[in-house]
């Protein structure tokens, strides 16, 4: 496997390890990322094409994929269940207020669902607004906002020196593994696709968010959370998923969207947690997906035209190009490029190299 660096990278890192960069610096470090290694160039043939209709004709046209899309959205809330409703305006309250170094934080509580009130941080930067603004989901609020010791896993801190407005939730419940669902008809990782949805609208709400430029990030369990927040939900202008599995692969522990805390829960019935065996099979909605040839790629293309960037790890690794060929095809029909951009480091957690990447990612794509 290879992860050799790639060009450039190295001029930019130290500038944007603490500091804001140019915009043009900013593409300098990311531009080399949107262009697939030659030879995961060639989309990935076992997963089924976005621009085929379920009735197996081709989409040609930007209004067929209008179409097309619509139908993959449909298919995938078929299994695993849709949204109700959206809050418009998601009720804030803010419990105390710190000053802390170019920000303030807020420590609040964020209307996520009918009766849910979320815990949650919203750092926002001094100066003038409107400013860009970057939702952070994670198993809890404090890591994304620098108060625990993880490394590596601030993002929402790191957003906001840079001048983001952020806001960090955990999960529902508190326990990524038993998330309270608030009565809500759907597979968890897809209400938490609606918990940032509507953190999302909280953001959009406020004064000094300029609604147009929000994005999305998260780590592992917090960038599946992301990527099914973006791809279900197009207000958001960008997207970035940290090393969280962009297919299925049933061979990776990690990458375990079959469990019951993601796609497969089923009412009445358990499983051992890990690795489907015979004796702990697939559960759940994930059993359909799996049978009728559905993939995850199909749900990145839903983010097409808006950028994303996958920052890979142990779970994502080169190869995984050839699934993010399927969204680079579905832009290229849309008439856009550099839409599709992937990172890579050896092991899953964030490195001071990858975070870099993220944020000039941001950067680029949400600074005016």
């Amino acid at each position: 496997m290879k992860y050799a660096r790639r060009p450039l990278v190295s001029l930019v890192l130290v500038l944007s390890a603490t500091h804001l960069l140019g915009a043009d610096d900013a593409w300098k470090m990311i531009e080399p990322f949107f262009t697939p290694p030659a030879e995961f160039a060639k989309p990935l043939e076992s997963l089924r094409s976005p621009l085929l209709f379920n009735d197996g004709t081709r989409v040609k046209s930007k209004e067929d994929w209008a179409r097309r899309r619509a139908e993959i959205v449909k298919s995938w809330t078929s299994l695993i269940g849709e949204w109700p409703p959206l809050i418009e305006h998601p009720t804030v309250e803010k419990l105390e207020s710190t000053k802390r170094e170019n920000f303030t934080q807020h420590t609040i509580r964020v209307e996520v669902t009918k009766g849910m009130m979320l815990a949650g941080y919203l750092l926002v930067p001094e100066g003038k607004g409107p400013f860009p603004a970057v939702v952070v989901p994670y198993y809890d609020p404090e890591t994304s906002v620098g108060l625990t010791d993880k490394p590596l896993r601030d993002f929402a801190l790191q957003l906001t020196r840079r001048g983001f407005v952020t806001i960090s939730v955990g999960s529902p419940g508190g326990d990524a593994r038993k998330p309270d669902l608030a009565g809500v008809k759907c597979q968890p990782l897809m209400f938490l696709g609606y918990i940032a949805a509507n953190c999302y609208n909280a953001l959009a709400s406020m004064p000094e968010v300029d609604a147009k430029r929000v994005g999305i990030v998260g780590h592992s369990y917090g960038g599946k959370w992301s990527m099914f927040g973006s791809c279900f939900h197009d207000k958001f202008a960008c997207a970035v998923w940290s090393d969280p599995g962009i297919v299925f692969d049933e061979a990776r522990g990690s990458v375990n969207y079959w469990e019951p805390w993601y796609l497969g829960l089923e009412s009445g019935r358990t499983r051992k947690a890990g690795l489907i065996t015979p004796e702990s099979p697939r559960t759940g909605p994930y059993v359909k997906l799996v049978e009728q040839g559905h993939d995850l790629h199909e749900l990145h293309a839903l983010m097409a035209p808006r950028p994303f960037l996958v920052s890979g790890g142990s779970e994502d690794f080169p190869s995984r190009w050839r699934a993010l060929g399927h969204t680079i095809a579905v832009n290229d029909l849309l008439g856009v490029k550099d839409r599709v951009a992937m990172t890579n480091r050896p092991e899953h957690p964030p490195t001071e190299e990858s975070n870099a990447q993220i944020y000039a990612f941001f950067e680029h794509f949400l600074k005016p």
